[in-house]
């Protein structure tokens, strides 16, 4: 009987340089492309959820756009050129910058101060630190309701303050200026403490060595402070008030919900504390129903808010490089 042997040639491996050509290649490959798939989804979600809304804005912003009608008509920048010679667009420009400055300039100084504060030895200071964020968490509604009161023109107990001072009773709704400071009031009693863990946070960072061989030398808590600790927190703070430019000149809520009544989107009779997004959301939406001119308003506010922004860190930046060139002389 005939035994059949195997035709096939043997399994040779593979030469080991080979082998170590195909893992370097591999090797190389995952460190050049790796990094970038790892940061694709939010790139991906952004450009869903972050451009294509922009891009789209823009593009409604060019149309005569009615919410409750049927074919949009394309007008260029019509809406835009409308909007220019618009005052009530320009009143809105102003309250919402006077808001803005009167809110946040406080604002960011009392946090400086409390993040301070907190990164001192003190007891309990875990629950302190936990306790300046219970404003942020509060509701803003219910904010409002409380704001409301204290700032009522009858029976409002700041008015109530004003008077046993003998300061005559302020109508802290139908007033400008007034209006702002209220609403203001609101927004750095809700924001104050989360800049605070902000600055606090950053403050953890900062060696301690620093401060040590500044008292060594002789400089008490507030030079230590002024010296070590807000040039060191200059990156923190440029991005605090990035941060807070930009929830700033978006304020809605807190001026919608101080303002009642059945037109509390115009900010008041005179509009005397409507913001920007309150006078888009008045175009867009109910009563106008302009989807176009409203578009057209929420681009002219990014564009607001991107000049103020980059105005605000040139002024940090050479405030910082002006610190820096006294102390190199």
């Amino acid at each position: 009987m005939a035994v059949q042997l195997d035709a096939r040639p043997p399994v040779v491996p593979a030469p080991r340089h080979a082998r170590s050509n195909r893992g370097n290649r591999l090797a190389r490959f995952d460190t050049r492309y790796s990094p970038y798939l790892y940061i694709a989804p939010f790139f991906l979600l952004f450009a869903v959820f972050g451009i294509y809304p922009l891009v789209y804005t823009f593009w409604v912003s060019l149309h005569d756009w009615d919410l409750l009608g049927v074919d949009p008509t394309f007008i260029g920048a019509q809406n835009y050129t409308q909007l220019m010679a618009d005052p009530d667009f320009w009143h809105s420009v102003v309250n919402t910058l006077g808001i803005f400055v009167i809110s946040t300039v406080p604002q960011l100084l009392l946090a400086l101060w409390l993040a301070n504060l907190l990164n001192r030895h003190l007891r309990a200071r875990t629950g302190w630190r936990m306790a300046v964020l219970i404003p942020n968490v509060t509701s803003t509604a219910a904010v409002a309701i409380v704001f409301g009161v204290l700032f009522g023109r009858e029976f409002g107990m700041i008015n109530w303050l004003l008077d046993l001072v003998g300061i005559d009773a302020i109508d802290w709704k139908s007033n400008r200026f007034a209006s702002w400071v209220a609403i203001s009031t609101m927004v750095d009693w809700r924001w104050t403490g989360y800049n605070a863990l902000i600055f606090l946070a950053a403050m953890q960072a900062i060696p301690r060595d620093l401060y040590e061989s500044a008292s060594i030398d002789g400089a008490g808590r507030a030079r230590q402070f002024w010296s070590i600790t807000v040039p060191l927190l200059k990156p923190t703070i440029i991005f605090a008030v990035i941060i807070s430019t930009i929830g700033g000149l978006q304020l809605f809520t807190e001026p919608r919900l101080f303002n009642s009544g059945t037109n509390a989107i115009r900010g008041g009779p005179l509009r005397e504390s409507q913001t920007v997004t309150m006078y888009m959301f008045e175009n867009a939406f109910a009563p106008h129903y302009n989807f176009g001119y409203g578009s057209a308003i929420a681009w002219l506010l990014f564009a607001l808010i991107a000049v103020v922004a980059a105005i605000n860190v040139l002024v940090l930046r050479r405030l910082g490089g002006g610190g820096r060139k006294e102390e190199s002389r």
